[in-house]
């Protein structure tokens, strides 16, 4: 068996895929894919159909697919805090001094 000349190295995450992959916006994409995850895990806990989640989020059942789906280009990080409370979920935001070299934006769901 040949041995690899140009053996890749490991390479630490830095926390944020998207960042790590080099894309545009990556603080904001992690945010909204973080908020997404919550609800997903809030409707599936339910068990309510996408028919039912939309109706108690005030859109139609498409957005619900899409939301299901992690296609989050059409929700901005507030419209998926207000989804949130919709589902009776609290959403803080907490600001204080940067801990790293640079600032970052963080979600919890606890």
């Amino acid at each position: 068996m040949a041995k690899r000349k140009n053996k890749p190295g490991v390479v630490p995450s830095s926390g944020n895929v998207f960042s790590d992959l080099g894309l545009s916006h990556a603080e904001e994409k992690q945010t909204k894919v973080r908020l997404a995850v919550a609800i997903n895990q809030v409707i599936q806990g339910r068990k309510l159909s996408q028919t039912a989640a939309a109706r108690r989020l005030s859109v139609n059942q498409p957005k619900v697919s899409a939301l299901s789906n992690y296609q989050l280009e059409g929700f901005s990080v507030e419209r998926l805090m207000n989804f949130l409370t919709a589902l009776d979920r609290d959403v803080d935001i907490v600001i204080r001094p940067k801990s790293q070299k640079i600032g970052r934006i963080a979600v919890i769901a606890a």
